[in-house]
């Protein structure tokens, strides 16, 4: 389009003829290509919908040669999309235990969609067409999903002293958050991104305790074991860690030097799936054992490291003023 604006702009020069002048004495049709009448109404259809526009209002206006406005369509898209559109969903858990398919998503092609309507300002003889649909896959298909769960590749207990409601509860959340999380081939998983922020808002409770040396974060005191867990878990699942952090005292509740600490405003543990085969996470808290085992195909050849077990006796806590 831009060039045969310039085209024009520059046959106008030739003829000392300003481009108004121009477009009155020839129908610019007979240069361009495009339909004389670009009032006329078009049609773009889709199941038993249809969305009907007027292309010259679709113009970008003042301009002697027909360029649809880029601004517009996109607006018009946006409320297309509104009307049409279903997110995608991926395959899940239910809390029954039952595996919940995958949806696939649609929305309006909005590439196409801009194709089409340019076709149609083009082809006098055309004043309909189908909508341009694209469909959105979900993260995690059914078989992904199906395929993660076949067989348990490792697992890690702690424990953990359930007369302490607070930091219990906390535990417990954090577990339920990362329960059933898929990891594709390649992807990271970050424990402060999955997890999200802990805040009261979210349902976590202040555990002022000191564990062995491990200072709660206040609200959501007791996520670091969970971290700790799931780290030892993926560590001797074979998995690549890419960040993990130690406390800056032993904590009681994994072996020396087997901690990994986590803080919404600082560090974080994070892990990458290199194999090529998706993995799933089980995470439970209950009677004071905090439990993450991995899971994955059956055709997995999963190069296990030998992670040595946490204690059983439950570490000393200490209230902090």
């Amino acid at each position: 389009m831009l060039m045969h604006k310039l085209g024009i702009v520059a046959l106008c020069s030739f003829l000392s003829l300003t481009p108004s002048a121009y477009a009155s004495q020839v129908n610019i049709q007979d240069i361009t290509g495009v339909r004389a009448d670009v009032g006329d109404k078009v049609v773009l259809r889709y199941l038993d919908q249809d969305f009907t526009f007027s292309l010259s209002k679709l113009l970008i206006p003042e301009v002697n040669v027909p360029l649809l406005n880029p601004v517009l369509l996109m607006k018009i898209a946006d409320r297309i999309d509104a009307q049409i559109g279903v997110e995608e969903q991926s395959a899940y858990i239910d809390q029954l235990g039952r595996v919940v398919e995958h949806q696939s998503g649609i929305g309006l092609d909005r590439k196409q969609f801009v194709a089409v309507l340019q076709k149609l300002l083009y082809s006098p003889n055309e004043t309909s067409a189908m909508l341009p649909i694209a469909f959105k896959p979900p993260r995690i298909t059914t078989q992904q999903l199906k395929l993660a769960m076949e067989r348990q590749i490792s697992s890690f207990a702690t424990y953990y002293n359930a007369r302490n409601s607070n930091r219990t509860h906390n535990i417990r959340l954090a577990s339920s958050a990362i329960h059933h999380y898929i990891l594709l081939p390649g992807e990271v998983f970050s424990f402060n991104k999955v997890v999200g922020k802990r805040t009261v808002d979210k349902g976590y409770k202040r555990a002022p305790v000191i564990v062995r040396g491990e200072l709660s974060e206040g609200v959501g005191g007791g996520i670091c074991q969970v971290s700790s867990t799931l780290f030892n878990a993926v560590d001797k699942a074979g998995l690549t860690i890419l960040k993990r952090y130690s406390h800056s005292k032993q904590v009681g509740y994994v072996p020396p030097g087997r901690d990994a600490t986590v803080s919404w405003y600082g560090p974080d543990f994070a892990f990458r799936n290199d194999y090529d085969h998706p993995i799933m996470i089980k995470c439970y808290a209950d009677h004071g054992v905090n439990v993450v085992t991995i899971h994955s195909s059956r055709s997995l050849e999963a190069e296990l490291r030998n992670v040595p077990e946490a204690p059983k006796r439950l570490p000393r806590e200490t209230h902090s003023q």
